[in-house]
Order: structure tokens, then sequence, then C-alpha cells
């Protein structure tokens, strides 16, 4: 399941509705503008309901973390998956968690952190998420 930048497809839909976070103390990452680039699956026929966020540093210019997070249940993700799978698994699809298969930064722990304390107690930006899946789903096998 491929996953592709919201910003490959609707680009000025990108630009203006990426999420940022700014942190000011050296509490627990360098102070620095952390950018949340959203990726959803581009495969036709998916409806797997879940985004990627590769993590942006303003201070390394460079992907400090890979989060997944899918927003339905548990048991959305079972029927889903189509397979037997465990809780492991499960949690897996639904995150939030960083993802096992991309290359992660030292502080992609305390960025995991700052997403689910931050971004995921936002619910007017977690329908924006699913706002964006369901726009770039729409342009997902067209040319």
């Amino acid at each position: 399941m491929p996953f592709e930048p919201l910003h490959s497809r609707l680009p000025a839909l990108a630009e203006a509705e990426t999420r940022s976070v700014m942190v000011l103390d050296k509490s627990h990452l360098p102070p620095a503008d952390y950018g949340f680039v959203e990726m959803f699956c581009n495969e036709p026929g998916c409806d797997c309901r879940r985004v990627f966020f590769t993590v942006f540093s303003s201070l390394t210019q460079k992907p400090e973390a890979v989060i997944a997070y899918g927003w339905e249940s548990a048991s959305f993700y079972r029927k889903w998956f189509k397979y037997p799978v465990s809780k492991e698994d499960i949690a897996e699809l639904m995150g939030p968690v960083l993802n096992m298969g991309s290359p992660q930064g030292r502080h992609a722990p305390a960025i995991l952190n700052l997403f689910t304390e931050v971004l995921l107690g936002d619910t007017d930006y977690i329908d924006r998420i699913k706002r964006h899946y369901k726009l770039f789903r729409a342009t997902v096998g067209k040319s």
C-alpha cells in the first residue's frame, strides 16, 4: 500500500492546511517548527482510512519522524484487513505509532508524544485529516 504526499495531488490545499507545531522551550524537543506532512494511500480500491505524517523540523530541514494513524475502530481494521490479525497488529493499523518501516530520527518518540498530546486532542484537526483523505482518495485512479 503506497502512500503519497497530499501536496502531490492537491498542492493548494496542502499549502493552505498543512499543520505545524512550534516548540518554544527545550523540554522534550529542540525548539523548532515541526511540520506534519500528510501522506495517503494511492492504491485504487483501498479504503484503509489511515494517514502517515512525515514530520519535518525547521531546525534540520529533514524528516524527523514518520507517524501512522488510523481513525477507525479496531473492528473496522479487523474487517478491512480480511485476514486473522493480532491485537498488536490492529494497534499498529490504528496508531498513533511510529511507522516501523520508516527511518526515524532520534527525537521521533518525543514527536509522537507531541502529536498525541497536541494534535489528537484537536477534533477539528482530525476532521480536517478525514476530509483530506476523502479529497485525496477522490483523485486516485484519475489521470
